[in-house]
C-alpha cells in the first residue's frame, strides 16, 4: 500500500479545515466556500483539493464526505492554526474534553492489547500518576511500560511530555510511547510507536540551575513514527488499525530502537 504523505504545511492546514467544516456542510458546498470566501483565501483551491485527497486516501473522510475524526480546539491550536480559532483561556470544559480523549485512547490501547492475546495488561494510570507511564503489559519475551498519547488530529502528531515521564523513560528500557488516533465514535483508528531515541534528542536542556523544564510540546516527525506497537522484542502491527490508516505521514520502518 502506498503511504499517503502531506507535502506541505498548507496541505495540513487545508486538511484540518476540511475536518472541521465537514461537520456541518458537504464537500461541494465547502469547495465553493473555500474558493470564494475571503477568510479562506490564504490557501489555493489546489491546496484544498490536495488536503481532501490526502484525508480520503488515509481513510479520514468517508465516501459520503463525513469525517472519521473530530478535531477539537486544542488540536487546532497545537497544529499552529491559532489564527483560525478564537484565543481562549483555560476552561473546565476544554480540560475535560482533553482528558476524555486521553482516557479513550488508553482504554482503546488496553482493548487492542488484550485482543492481541497479551496475557498481562494493567492500567496503572488508573491507580496513580507516579508510574510515569499508563499501561504495564507482560508477554512471553518480556514486559513493556506504555505511555499513551491520544489525539484527534490525523495530519500531524503532537505530544506533550512531562519531566517525570521523560525521567522514567531515561532509566526504564521497557518504557515506550504509543500514539493513538481517536475517532469521533471513540475508537482507535490508528496506533503508532514514537522513537525513544528521537524523544531523547528532542527534549530541551536545562540552561541554568535556577530553572528547569517541567513539560514540553513536541511535534513528532514522520521518521520517528512506526506503525503499530513495535519494539526490538515485540511487534504487534499487522492486525492493528495502523495497517489500513497510515496517518501522520509516518514512514515504514523496522522495529524502533530504544
Amino acid at each position: 500500500m502506498s503511504m499517503p504523505s502531506l507535502p506541505s504545511e498548507a496541505t495540513r492546514r487545508a486538511a484540518l479545515r476540511w475536518l472541521t467544516e465537514l461537520r456541518g456542510a458537504g464537500v461541494p458546498r465547502l469547495r465553493m466556500l473555500f474558493a470564494n470566501h475571503p477568510a479562506y483565501a490564504d490557501l489555493t483551491p489546489a491546496q484544498y483539493a490536495e488536503g481532501l485527497a490526502w484525508l480520503r486516501q488515509a481513510g479520514m473522510v468517508t465516501a459520503m464526505g463525513r469525517p472519521v475524526v473530530e478535531v477539537d480546539g486544542n488540536e487546532l491550536r497545537d497544529a499552529g492554526a491559532a489564527s483560525e480559532v478564537p484565543r481562549a483561556q483555560w476552561s473546565r470544559a476544554a480540560e475535560e474534553a482533553r482528558r476524555a480523549v486521553g482516557t479513550t485512547g488508553e482504554k482503546e490501547l488496553l482493548r487492542l492489547l488484550r485482543r492481541s492475546g497479551v496475557p498481562q495488561v494493567r492500567h496503572v494510570a488508573a491507580e496513580s500518576d507516579a508510574y510515569g507511564y499508563d499501561i504495564a503489559a507482560g508477554y512471553s519475551t518480556g514486559r513493556a511500560h506504555l505511555e499513551v498519547k491520544s489525539t484527534t488530529d490525523p495530519t500531524r502528531l503532537v505530544v506533550h511530555l512531562t519531566r517525570h515521564e521523560y525521567e522514567v523513560m531515561a532509566t526504564d528500557a521497557e518504557w515506550h510511547m504509543v500514539a493513538v488516533l481517536v475517532s469521533r465514535d471513540g475508537e482507535a483508528v490508528n496506533v503508532a510507536t514514537v522513537s525513544r531515541a528521537w524523544l531523547h534528542s528532542a527534549v530541551p536542556m536545562d540552561q541554568d540551575e535556577a530553572g528547569r523544564w517541567e513539560s514540553v510540546r513536541l511535534e513528532v516527525p514522520a521518521h520517528a513514527i512506526a506503525p503499530g506497537f513495535a519494539t526490538k522484542a515485540w511487534r504487534l502491527a499487522e492486525s492493528w488499525p495502523a495497517a489500513s490508516r497510515p496517518v501522520w505521514a509516518f514512514q515504514p520502518s523496522a522495529p524502533l530502537s530504544a
